[in-house]
């Protein structure tokens, strides 16, 4: 009989035969390739004013395992540990890169997925290192500034199923994948006619080009096709009928033409979104729909009559958007007892009651019904909800706002403007998530400012009797009390206000007194509208130490926008909107553009003294209006820095001596 091996012979064996053969770390070569990356990157900061968030970054160490590194991801299952993720999304904060440092990753040849998006990157798509690739399944490019044509290297990635390039300045030719998105680039032209070739497309999303021309109707030969996404561009013509073949078509939009009966055939269809292009609803047509949809559109697409009672048995529907249309009739019960998710009904001519029961729903988050001709008391019920957002702006509602509406836990945009509502505005507890709120021209009484929870971010109140403080709103970024018939002296608590304020009006009301040399700490203000009041004094001397109006602005996101992104589905919504006088006319300026107009007005008051040469440090402001004042000595030199103003109004002063050379570029002065 054969003797057992002792437990030092097996130690023995193990050790020589088996730990040689393992790795313990990723392979040395794709280590190197990720740490010359890194100093790639890392030497913008010492060249540029690139800013990058190098957190994630310090765990990539030399001689260290890089499978253990963040961002990274091995096959732990394989003996050599190669590198088969790298999520380097968002990186670089601000600034640019240049394209040429991808070179490093796109020598690990093991790569599967591959994530670049949102990192500032500039220049063409490096070609030369996508044919090492040969395993990559996912590549994401998006949201940065990629510009050229797509790489042919990219298309003999056989693998590759996933490729997103949205939100570059890519032009060029289209290949087979299943997944395409190339949202928002510059494409023009026409669809090309090779597009039938992509015969495994599943999803294609050519959104916000330059397209034009007709549809081709070889659409209709990608068969697998499950989501196609062409809004936004210029095409003509009608819907090819060869879309009747795409049985798997699940979410649609982007369309031309007349909206035809048998779209509501595809039987696998779910989100249908035709809103916003220029489809035409056949009033006269008959719908019979044998798709379950879960998301409709039907926005701007000239409904008229009632609200269409083929709804009705859309039991799965979660979103549905009929604005701006011509729909007329009250709110009908049975789309209050479809318990959706948002209901957009803006823009039409609905009429009569809110039905009780359409509060009495814990899936509603959103809805919407602005400017319309809804009337009545709002419903005690709505406290019963879980409403995120409700806009009845523009309505004939009257009475009292229930009390029951503060108990919405997780409402954070309420907009009841332009009503006839009146009455004490319930309280809200400090702990209340309510972010933008607009209550402005109905009758509201009492000391309102005190009905706010703290985390209040935007705040409308303007034609109405106000009274109270807002110093304890410390997240506040807007503030519009305009037309309140506010007397008394110039408030204390503005400079207490939070130093994140970007938006002040108090235009036209009846404020006395001096302008505080302590505004200057609302260092964040972008907007300070001061007309029409009678503040009298000289202006503060530090009002160009408003770094808000210095800095040009970074972000097209305004507090609105970037805020409804992360809660609702919403591709559009409407914004809360700011008067201001443009050009010498009343203009209203959208939400959405806030980051475009620096502004300060002092117009129409009774300041008097000279005007400070600190005026000069603000470099973004695009309106600077001192009209209608007791100013006196001369235009400053140091207004030729004002390199973004378009407007420049210092009439109806005591002003003497010549117009400074440097504003002969002046638009208006």
């Amino acid at each position: 009989m054969q003797k057992p091996i002792s437990l030092s012979c097996f130690l023995f064996f193990f050790f020589v035969y088996f730990i040689p053969r393992q790795s313990f770390s990723c392979p040395k070569d794709q280590r190197e390739f990720l740490l010359e990356f890194k100093k790639l990157l890392t030497h913008n900061i010492k060249n540029h004013s690139t800013q990058i968030a190098l957190g994630e970054l310090k765990t990539w160490r030399p001689n260290s395992d890089c499978c253990k590194w963040k961002l990274v991801r091995c096959n732990t299952r394989s003996p050599s540990k190669e590198v088969t993720d790298l999520n380097l999304n968002g990186l670089v904060l601000s600034g640019s890169v240049c394209s040429t440092l991808l070179r490093p990753v796109l020598r690990v040849s093991s790569l599967m997925r591959l994530d670049v998006s949102s990192n500032f990157i500039q220049g063409e798509i490096p070609g030369d290192g996508f044919g090492n690739l040969t395993r990559l399944i996912s590549l994401d490019m998006g949201g940065n500034s990629f510009n050229g044509t797509i790489r042919p290297e990219l298309f003999s990635i056989k693998t590759l199923q996933h490729l997103d390039l949205s939100m570059n300045a890519i032009g060029g030719t289209l290949t087979e994948l299943r997944k395409l998105s190339l949202k928002q680039n510059e494409f023009s032209g026409s669809i090309p006619l090779s597009i039938s070739q992509l015969t495994k497309l599943e999803t294609f999303n050519i959104q916000m080009n330059f397209m034009s021309f007709k549809i081709p109707d070889g659409i209709g030969s990608l068969v697998n096709l499950s989501t196609l996404s062409m809004s936004r561009n210029n095409f003509s013509g009608g819907i090819p009928s060869s879309i009747q073949n795409l049985t798997n078509l699940e979410n649609n939009s982007g369309l031309s033409g007349e909206i035809p009966t048998w779209l509501f055939r595809l039987q696998k269809l779910r989100k249908l979104r035709l809103g916003g292009n220029k489809l035409q609803w056949n009033n006269n047509g008959s719908i019979f729909p044998q798709s379950k949809l879960t998301h409709l559109s039907l926005s701007s697409c000239g409904l008229e009559g009632k609200i269409p009672d083929w709804l009705k048995n859309q039991t799965d529907l979660s979103f549905l958007d009929l604005s701006l249309n011509r729909l007329e009739g009250s709110f009908p019960k049975w789309l209050a007892d479809l318990k959706m998710g948002n209901i957009i009904l803006s823009d039409n001519r609905l009429s009569g009651s809110l039905p009780p029961s359409l509060f009495q729903s814990l899936r509603l988050f959103v809805l919407a019904l602005s400017r319309n001709n809804f009337s009545g008391h709002i419903p005690n019920t709505v406290g019963e909800t879980s409403l995120m957002i409700l806009k009845l702006s523009e309505n004939n509602f009257s009475g009292s706002v229930p009390k029951s509406i503060a108990n919405i836990y997780r409402l954070l945009w309420l907009d009841m403007s332009k009503n006839k509502l009146s009455g004490e505005f319930p309280r809200f507890s400090q702990d209340s998530l309510l972010a933008l709120l607009d209550i402005s021209s109905n009758e509201f009484s009492g000391d309102v400012a005190a009905s706010f929870g703290l985390n209040t971010v935007s705040l409308t109140m303007s034609r109405k009797n106000f009274s109270g403080e807002f110093t304890k709103l410390s997240f506040l970024k807007h503030l519009d009390l305009h037309d309140n018939k506010i007397a008394g002296m110039f408030p204390r608590f503005i400079s207490r206000l939070s130093q994140s304020l970007e938006v002040l009006s108090l235009r036209n009301n009846s404020l006395k007194g001096s302008i505080t040399e302590d505004i200057s700490t609302l260092t964040s203000l972008k907007v300070l509208d001061l007309f029409e009041n009678s503040l009298d004094g000289t202006l503060p001397s530090n009002l160009g130490n408003l770094t808000g109006m210095v800095e040009s602005p970074t972000s097209s996101s305004s507090i609105v926008s970037s805020f409804i992104s992360e809660i609702t589905d919403l591709s559009e919504t409407e914004s809360q909107d700011l008067e201001v006088i443009w050009k010498r006319v009343k203009q209203v300026i959208s939400n959405r553009n806030f980051y475009l107009y620096t502004v300060l007005d002092l117009s129409k008051n009774k300041l008097r003294g000279e005007i400070p040469t600190s005026l000069g440090n603000l470099k973004s402001l695009k309106l600077l209006n001192l009209s209608h004042n007791d100013i006196y000595g001369s235009i400053p030199q140091s207004f030729g820095g004002l390199e973004k103003l378009e407007i420049l109004d210092v009439s109806y002063n005591n002003l003497s001596g010549k117009i400074p050379q440097t504003l002969s570029w002046m638009f208006w002065i």
